[in-house]
């Protein structure tokens, strides 16, 4: 029997000597070496100002104090590699990671972990020792520019991975963020949306996969987010940073804001214990005016101690104090094989009919679209990483991103084509651009396989308009299809589209933004040397009506306040902590792909499922067995379906497992206890009713094949 846990005991254990070695520390510092250490410029040249002194080049710097050991925080964008924003260290590469949502795809922790110690272990080797990582966002509104940074929509599948990822990295010594800190879901208006939400709403969905990030990861940082939740501004939110953060989940690292979202000094009363990029603000206010408030006021001498005390404490439970950062040698060989692993694993098979795939030795193949010869797409914005193989393809995109910075579309240097030539050497290949359907059918018509590249970008600053595939390609792929009937698709999407060819196609792939080893891992699946395991994080809506927003909300919808001379919008999140799949349950909506689904070259069966209350919990047992005829990889999902018989479905736990034909693993999974409850506004606490829950085990949260009862007797409170 294998048994595994899906929660921490919500409460943050002190690293041995911590905050004593913060406190000694703090007592020796100076007013001024205080105020050095809560603020800090970006640490590149920006707007005219030149970099600092000691700065490596990059997102930011805050200025460490020699005489008492406290080093310069050499700060750097994380998603997915240690970025070099505008080639600020003239040809730095990095190891070029898949996307998140790619990573979220593997549904593994371990893999999650592994990919934080690359993360980590690249940044302490370049010299830096924070990453502005960990984003835990979840996945309410799907046209959303930055979903690809993210985990998806639910905070259970979020919140583990990105604690796994962040575990990683500050196993390294180096110390990660977890953000955007909180309900930043959207990049329409994300300086200025109002985000309308009740507390237990935001309880049991966003905020619960910070928690949980957090409980797992112990990130030293959490960033804030630019959007207003409840008529505050996330930077200015005593509420979600003194009484959730602080207060009830007791977390003793610094919260430091995002580049350009501090308003005024009293943002430290609310919580703010850092200023980050802080010549993007109005003014340094956490230099001369917080200055000015410590030697008028204790309160603010104080306030300002805890501040340094939470940057000090997280130094030193990380291991930064104890081990600090040097430059050193990169196994980029070895990273590269665990960025392909991950983009294999990633990969999602959403339709394969009559075995189209894997490809059989195939006699001629044209590939079209998507620059496959020259690349795989990559996300854009501040998570971008130059690939150690060299920056690729780039093409310039009209505009600019929110912080000025033009937009540029760039194609990692890891050809598909190339990748499958290698792998088909017996195969004639043609090859076409897509950019004229009829020309791209002629080609096809004439090959055994047709193998469309379908592309999606997606940047931070702006969100896509609608889920359809850009520049025509919907089209394109309607005539390829036309042409050959096997015709494969392969999306490289930031999150989801819409598929209105889908029938047409006997097989599509998802493989998402795949990193610097993309192309091979790609060629993999293709060809079944890596066999697809990937599943959905993230709902696939049959259209945009499914949604409980159907436009994109915010476009012309905003109201100038004055007082912080933005326009800002109110954004309603009417669908509450439904998000995602959850939505679709409620609504008794039929998505084009649900969450959790993916398909393998096997089946599985699911029985035995029992549920019983152990202690202060739930525990569900369960049987997987392979019924085909191959080997694969199963993601079985434990769903709560019911309280009472009212629908109420919410991911529970899941497992991974590799199984030959006919073999069977059962599984005990222990349910946290938050995923059972309503979070009570009135009393502030976890409430679980009296009541009969359903739950059920299956491949998606809509292919549930085995259900069992929990009968609650007692109310219980935690």
């Amino acid at each position: 029997m294998s048994s595994s846990q899906s929660f921490c005991v919500p409460e943050m254990p002190a690293i041995e000597g911590a905050d004593e070695r913060a406190a000694q520390l703090l007592a020796r510092m100076t007013l001024e070496e205080k105020l050095r250490i809560v603020h800090g410029p970006m640490g590149r040249v920006r707007m005219g100002i030149p970099a600092p002194e000691r700065a490596l080049g990059s997102a930011g710097f805050i200025p460490g104090v020699a005489r008492l050991g406290i080093p310069d925080l050499q700060e750097t964008d994380a998603s997915v590699g240690v970025t070099n924003p505008d080639n600020c260290r003239p040809g730095d590469g990095a190891t070029a990671l898949p996307s998140t949502i790619a990573l979220a795809s593997t549904w593994d922790r371990t893999l999650a972990h592994a990919c934080g110690r690359i993360l980590g272990n690249e940044s302490r080797n370049k010299g830096f020792n924070v990453m502005l990582a960990g984003g835990v966002n979840i996945a309410r509104e799907p046209r959303n520019g930055r979903n690809f940074e993210y985990f998806g929509e639910d905070p259970l599948l979020s919140g583990i991975l990105a604690g796994e990822s962040i575990r990683g990295i500050q196993d390294e010594n180096v110390v990660s963020t977890v953000k955007h800190f909180a309900l930043n879901n959207q990049e329409t208006g994300r300086f200025s949306a109002d985000v309308r939400i009740s507390e237990a709403a935001a309880r049991e969905s966003d905020l619960l996969a910070f928690e949980i990030a957090i409980e797992i990861g112990q990130p030293g940082s959490v960033m804030c987010a630019y959007n207003l939740v409840n008529g505050e501004y996330c930077s200015d939110s005593s509420w979600l940073l003194n009484t959730v953060l602080k207060g009830d989940w007791r977390y003793p690292g610094w919260v430091m804001s995002d580049w350009g979202a501090v308003r005024s000094v009293d943002c430290a009363m609310a919580g703010l214990d850092q200023q980050s990029g802080d010549q993007l603000d109005a003014e340094v206010f956490f230099d001369q005016p917080l200055r000015e408030k410590v030697q008028q006021d204790p309160k603010w001498a104080a306030r300002l101690d805890d501040m340094v005390h939470r940057i000090l404490r997280s130094l030193f439970a990380v291991g930064l104090m104890d081990r600090p950062v040097q430059a050193g040698p990169i196994d980029y060989a070895a990273h590269a094989n665990l960025s392909r692993q991950t983009a294999e694993d990633g990969i999602v098979m959403l339709r394969n009919e009559n075995n189209a795939l894997p490809l059989s030795s195939p006699r001629s193949i044209a590939i079209i679209g998507g620059m496959s010869e020259f690349g795989v797409l990559a996300g854009g914005g501040s998570s971008y990483v130059t690939a150690i193989d060299g920056p690729g393809i780039q093409i310039p995109a009209m505009g600019v991103s929110a912080v000025g910075v033009p937009r540029t579309m760039i194609y990692h240097p890891s050809s598909p084509y190339a990748a499958l030539r290698a792998a088909l050497p017996d195969a004639e290949f043609q090859i076409n651009d897509g950019a004229y359907p009829a020309a791209a059918a002629e080609i096809a018509s004439r090959a055994e396989v047709a193998i469309v590249f379908a592309t999606q970008w997606t940047t931070e600053s702006v969100d896509v308009p609608d889920l359809s595939l850009p520049n025509g390609q919907d089209e394109l792929i309607r005539a390829v299809a036309r042409a050959n009937p096997r015709t494969v698709v392969v999306l490289e999407t930031g999150g989801p589209v819409l598929m209105p060819w889908l029938e047409d196609v006997p097989a599509v792939i998802e493989a998402w933004y795949s990193g610097n080893r993309g192309g091979e891992a790609i060629a993999n699946v293709l060809t079944g040397k890596a066999s697809p395991s990937g599943r959905l994080p993230i709902t696939f809506p049959a259209s945009t009506e499914q949604l409980p927003r159907p436009q994109l909300f915010g476009l012309g919808m905003s109201a100038f306040d004055a007082a912080n001379a933005r326009e800002v919008f109110p954004l309603p999140y009417e669908e509450g902590s439904c998000v995602g799949y959850r939505w679709f349950a409620r609504e008794g909506h039929v998505p084009l792909f649900p969450f959790g689904f993916g398909l393998t070259y096997t089946r599985f069966a699911y029985s035995n499922l029992h549920v019983t209350w152990i202690g202060e919990s739930a525990e569900a047992t369960f049987t997987v067995t392979n019924i085909g005829d191959l080997a694969g990889t199963d993601v079985p999902q434990l769903y709560l379906t019911h309280i009472d018989g009212v629908v109420d479905q919410r991911l529970c736990g899941w497992e991974k497992v590799r199984l030959d034909p006919g073999a069977s693993q059962t599984f005990t999974t222990t349910i946290d206890p938050r995923l059972l409850a309503r979070f009570d506004e009135i009393d502030r606490r976890w409430h679980i009713p009296a009541a009969t829950f359903r739950l059920a085990v299956g491949a998606s949260a809509i292919d549930l094949r085995t259900s069992a009862d929990l009968l609650v007797s007692e109310a219980r409170s935690f």
